[in-house]
């Protein structure tokens, strides 16, 4: 097994940057009428909303606070009013001791006016980055955004003008109400093709764990469906998606990239009260691991004891990340599985992200300029027009459909790993796809 050479990086993103440039070019439809009505739509609610703060006795208690200088859009302000005047608690605090007014410590605030503000806020960045624009940068109904890969430190990709790899889904009413104004042409659907757990599976290459390697392997296992069972103490089969993203999110990827189970506790807890993570029956997880004999003052020796067994499950990875980390503090620069060097001084948490998350995007990256290249040799009426990461987005003709996910499916998990040696796991894909006439927002996952 060959590493790439910095050659064949080289002709990696020169190739990228030409199929990119036609993904630029096709565009993702957009339904303009309804995204100026979704705008209008939502700027009435922000004046609605905004009437009703200032008519709270919350508000009453901030204009005797600050008289002539309150400003409503201030969380400064905010912050000084309920930590101060209204003696709400927080154990969110900066480095120099102040207390946090973040988005994340503001849900924590169980208080109508709080929950209000922060609707408040949503809606307005979902009005002014997202729906405005969306529109400022349309062009006889089709959005062009720009993909760069020259701008990351990790060798993946970025977007901008908009960012089209941050258009919400998670925030299901944001997500809904922006996504629904991306369409498909006539004729076509949306389809939205990922990798699944990737960066898990080339963890598992470039570590070399051969339990990893097996555990990657296995179509059976979910590696972040089956860490949010240990973190949430909830069984396996009854791991609600919400509850899999953040375990992935707080507990898997931070792990695998450096973090440890102090920080992973308190992410783990932080969104239990924040995200409202419930078990599949609908029992609240705090109240759940209640039962379970675990309260908040316990959890953190809990995730402890889950990280000891992440550690023992994957002998391999937690004895060669030391010697990785001292082999570049002697030499300053490490090299990437798909040629890559990157050089420079780097963080711990850097040196054990940068080797997986930037080959992963050159999974996709490798796929997206292949299956360019057919749908164009094939004079297909099928376009690509735009990739998040780990996934490809494309308007798919109704009569290409099904050769469409066929050609996803040999490129993404069987030509890739021909191409590239050093792919020791086997790869696998997921597909959503809107119905004739839906949105971005419609897909439903498809099997393949």
């Amino acid at each position: 097994m060959e590493q790439a050479t910095t050659q064949q990086a080289y002709s990696l993103f020169h190739q990228g940057t030409l199929a990119l440039a036609d993904v630029e070019a096709n565009g993702m439809r957009v339904d303009v009428d309804r995204l100026d009505r979704t705008a209008n739509k939502v700027t009435a609610r922000i004046t609605k909303l905004e009437g009703k703060l200032k008519n709270d006795e919350v508000y009453q208690t901030w204009r005797k606070r600050f008289g002539g200088k309150t400003q409503l859009g201030s969380r400064q302000q905010l912050g000084q009013v309920l930590y101060g005047e209204m003696g709400f608690k927080s154990d969110n605090k900066t480095k120099t001791g102040r207390v946090q007014v973040n988005e994340s410590a503001l849900e924590k605030v169980d208080h109508p006016f709080v929950k209000r503000y922060l609707e408040v806020e949503k809606l307005k960045k979902l009005k002014g980055t997202y729906l405005n624009g969306v529109k400022r940068e349309v062009v006889d109904g089709l959005l062009h955004p720009s993909f760069n890969l020259h701008l990351v430190k990790t060798h993946r990709s970025s977007s901008d003008s908009p960012n089209f790899q941050n258009i919400p889904i998670r925030d299901k009413l944001i997500g809904k109400l922006i996504r629904s104004c991306f369409v498909a042409r006539e004729g076509h659907q949306l389809v939205e093709v990922d990798y699944s757990a990737l960066e898990f599976k080339i963890a598992a290459c470039w570590w070399k764990d051969d339990a990893m390697v097996a555990y990657a392997s296995d179509p059976t296992l979910d590696i972040h469906r089956d860490m949010a069972a240990e973190c949430y103490c909830l069984p396996v089969d009854e791991v609600p998606k919400d509850v899999r993203f953040f375990a992935k999110n707080q507990f898997v990827f931070p792990e695998l990239y450096g973090s440890y189970y102090v920080t992973c506790a308190r992410n783990l807890w932080s969104v239990i009260e924040s995200g409202g993570l419930k078990t599949k029956e609908g029992t609240p997880l705090d109240e759940h691991l209640l039962e379970q004999g675990i309260e908040q003052k316990d959890f953190e020796e809990h995730i402890e004891g889950v990280e000891e067994a992440f550690n023992d499950r994957f002998p391999t990875w937690s004895d060669r990340k030391e010697k990785w980390w001292n082999r570049y503090q002697r030499k300053g620069s490490f090299p990437l599985m798909t040629g890559f060097i990157i050089s420079g001084v780097y963080s711990r948490n850097n040196l054990m992200n940068y080797p997986i998350q930037g080959p992963a995007f050159h999974c996709l990256l490798w796929s997206l300029i292949q299956m360019n290249r057919w749908l164009k040799q094939k004079r297909m009426r099928t376009k690509i027009v735009g990739q998040i990461h780990d996934s490809i987005v494309a308007d798919v003709h109704e009569d290409e459909l099904d050769d469409y996910l066929l050609l996803a499916k040999q490129v993404m998990t069987e030509s890739i790993r021909k191409a590239w040696d050093w792919i020791i796991t086997p790869l696998a894909i997921e597909a959503e796809v809107s119905p004739p006439g839906g949105t971005w927002f419609d897909k439903r996952e498809v099997l393949l």
